[in-house]
């Protein structure tokens, strides 16, 4: 059986379970699962529980996310409800 290549990496920086947290999850799941179809991972990090991942990506606002993959790396912070805006910050190049 082949391993499917996903081609993006992608890293939530949330702060517990806050409402803007809850949006954020939310809303980036829902942006991944239309428009990225399985092409992808999400790990999703609470600050208040990992610290030491917040300091290592020198993390000063939140809810934020990391586009690792594909290169270059991105940065996007808010509450992701503006797909076209998530999709544009990533740089993902998807037909809406």
């Amino acid at each position: 059986m082949e391993k499917k290549e996903v081609k993006y990496v992608l890293r939530l920086y949330i702060t517990g379970a806050n409402i803007n947290s809850i949006k954020a999850v939310s809303n980036i799941k829902q942006i991944c699962e239309e428009y990225l179809q399985g092409d992808y991972t999400l790990e999703i990090v609470d600050v208040y529980q990992q610290k030491n991942m917040a300091e290592k990506e020198q993390i000063i606002a939140l809810p934020l996310l990391i586009k690792k993959l594909p290169l270059p790396e991105r940065r996007l912070i808010g509450d992701f409800s503006d797909t076209a805006r998530v999709l544009k910050g990533l740089g993902f190049v998807i037909s809406m």
